[in-house]
């Protein structure tokens, strides 16, 4: 599945990755009720996996990043609400199609990530 996202460094400085249940269409109204959010409450252990394919094989590269996830609610909870507001800001910085969803309403992703692999020229 694509998924958007944006990169932030966490106070202890490692590395969140945020993605959005944003507003374009899906088989559920409540995102809460996604199969993504049910795997992420069954088995927050999560593996994230970019590849780069081009013709010319010796440019083929891909990431595997592994890491923790869990759901950011919207809301005034200062430890969760104040993440949530930033998360959606630079969701919004990358995206430009996102200034026109209400993420700020709807639940964020947040990966806490672990470790990294890589293989080829990424």
């Amino acid at each position: 599945m694509p998924a958007c996202f944006a990169l932030a460094e966490a106070d202890d400085g490692s590395t969140r990755l945020y993605t959005p249940l944003d507003e374009k269409p899906k088989r559920v109204a409540d995102p809460h009720f996604l199969a993504r959010v049910h795997d992420i409450a069954a088995r927050p252990e999560v593996t994230l996996l970019a590849d780069r394919w081009e013709e010319d094989w010796d440019n083929l590269a891909w990431i595997r990043l592994d890491g923790r996830a869990m759901l950011l609610e919207p809301g005034p909870d200062q430890w969760s609400g104040e993440e949530h507001a930033s998360a959606v800001a630079a969701l919004r910085s990358r995206y430009a199609q996102y200034s026109a969803h209400d993420l700020n309403g709807r639940p964020i992703i947040r990966v806490d990530l672990i470790s990294a692999r890589s293989w080829g020229s990424i």
